[in-house]
């Protein structure tokens, strides 16, 4: 519970980081809407402020997806319940449990390093919002350069003009992340299709003794679930593939 609410509390962090970073919004100063009534009241609603706190918010759940291991992690265990072919079991609820708390355990040491380095100083008030988000931005920022392939970060530097980089961690923020999905999602394809291939060699084994005994209205599919259950339970394959995806990260 401990270690959720950390994790809460370095995400709303990276959330605000995020938008500071990508958006470069000038000061906006005590801008707001002053309602005078009987020249003794002013009340003072920031709304524009108050808009830009909705939207962050709602953007938080795609922040987490696409600054952390859950799009390789609920990809490759989308590809295996469609290579066993059991339609919705486990449920859409159980695999995305499961994704989110496998991404707490594999970005656990990213986020420690945010706490200790970002978080807990500035709750201190031993350094600046401004120095707690450049601080808190460079785990993050490793973490996701280690797992994107330079020819993706190639393409989004291109594409925004921006080739003239000397360092890695001189990437801006706005072009890592997308290039980092996008390895991701290649990543989680690769491992989706070794999946598929020992399932696809069953359903093939099945569907031609089904056609030899001349059984041509049997589905092979109805036949062929029960073996390749059988199969995944005696290979361990939970624990094979959950142990992949873990070192994957590693």
């Amino acid at each position: 519970m401990k270690n959720f609410k950390i994790f809460i509390i370095i995400l709303t962090l990276s959330v605000l980081l995020f938008s500071s970073v990508s958006f470069a919004a000038p000061d906006l100063g005590d801008l707001g809407i002053i309602l005078d009534k009987d020249g003794d009241r002013e009340t003072t609603v920031d709304t524009l402020k108050l808009f830009i706190v909705i939207t962050i918010l709602t953007l938080a759940p795609s922040f987490l997806i696409l600054t952390t291991c859950f799009t390789r992690i609920i990809v490759v265990l989308s590809f295996l319940r469609n290579a066993l072919g059991t339609q919705q079991a486990p449920p859409n609820q159980l695999l995305i449990g499961l994704a989110l708390f496998l991404t707490f355990f594999i970005m656990r040491p990213v986020y420690t390093e945010i706490m200790n380095t970002s978080v807990t100083p500035f709750l201190e008030e031993d350094i600046t919002r401004q120095e707690a988000m450049d601080r808190g931005a460079k785990p993050l920022k490793e973490f996701m350069l280690k797992e994107t392939r330079e020819k993706d970060i190639a393409l989004f530097l291109r594409a925004s003009g921006s080739e003239n980089v000397a360092e890695p961690m001189d990437v801006p923020i706005t072009t890592v992340i997308p290039a980092f999905a996008l390895s991701e999602l290649r990543t989680a394809f690769s491992m989706g299709f070794l999946l598929f291939i020992p399932f696809l060699v069953i359903d093939m084994v099945v569907a031609s003794i089904l056609m030899s005994m001349g059984m041509f209205m049997l589905p092979p599919v109805m036949i062929s679930l029960p073996f390749k259950i059988l199969l995944f339970v005696l290979v361990d394959g939970w624990h094979v593939v959950i142990k992949s995806l873990i070192e994957s990260f590693i």
